[in-house]
């Protein structure tokens, strides 16, 4: 299953990654824009588990050459052996695959590099920064983390996606991409100072573009001096 997939799937077969077909059993587009897949696991969720934010890692041609790209599950059954994917739809393979996709259509998967730490302390006010890429994970996050209220600085077109927030503990700050995201780091920079001092234990998520991720996360970890394990930040795709 793995032959064939250039070097990433080479590195990914020295770290003992495992390797699963997943099959389509429906597909509904939740917006033009954002579409939701209902898959079955092909044996994943009881060989490797479930925890929190887990993704894995669907493989795709372009240009005749293999790429992968993460996605987060939403609704993991391990008894049914079932999850789904929901793909913030632009150009590119990934993209054009999901759009295409019917009942029976099987894709390759690969789990290696998933996992989610807890936070402890319970976090007091979780602080999270994303984009419709990172929402299923926002929304995994939201579930795991129980009762704690959270501020989501949510960058991008929003209206009907499927968000999972309570309002009552849950404010969703809506941010306009602009500049390569440099509107969403001044913005983030202007607010989150005050709401980190005003709770005792917080807990900062950032799952951006790439380039977006770092700044952020830069500036939490070396202005801000939120410890190491109080943050969490992994670039979730790249800006052309």
């Amino acid at each position: 299953m793995a032959q064939g997939r250039g070097w990433e799937g080479a590195v990914l077969r020295l770290m003992r990654a495992k390797d699963f077909t997943l099959t389509v059993t429906g597909a509904e587009d939740v917006t033009p824009h954002y579409r939701r897949l209902h898959l079955t696991d092909g044996g994943l969720l009881a060989a490797t588990g479930v925890h929190p934010t887990m993704w894995v890692r669907l493989w795709f041609t372009s240009a005749g050459k293999p790429h992968q790209r993460a996605y987060t599950l939403v609704d993991p059954d391990p008894a049914a052996g079932t999850f789904s994917l929901e793909f913030a739809l632009h150009e590119g393979a990934a993209s054009d695959w999901a759009r295409a996709a019917q009942p029976g259509d099987t894709i390759e998967a690969t789990v290696q590099g998933t996992g989610f730490d807890q936070p402890a302390p319970v976090p007091s006010h979780v602080l999270a920064i994303g984009d419709p890429a990172s929402l299923p994970a926002i929304n995994s996050l939201l579930d795991a983390l129980g009762s704690a209220p959270a501020t989501i600085w949510f960058e991008g077109t929003a209206d009907d996606l499927p968000f999972r927030a309570d309002p009552s503990r849950h404010e969703i700050r809506h941010v306009p991409r602009r500049d390569a995201g440099a509107h969403l780091v001044d913005r983030v920079k202007a607010e989150l100072p005050d709401l980190l001092t005003a709770t005792p234990d917080p807990y900062v998520w950032i799952a951006c573009d790439t380039r977006t991720t770092r700044t952020l996360s830069a500036y939490v970890r070396k202005e801000l001096g939120v410890p190491k394990d109080r943050t969490h930040a992994l670039g979730y795709w790249r800006a052309a």
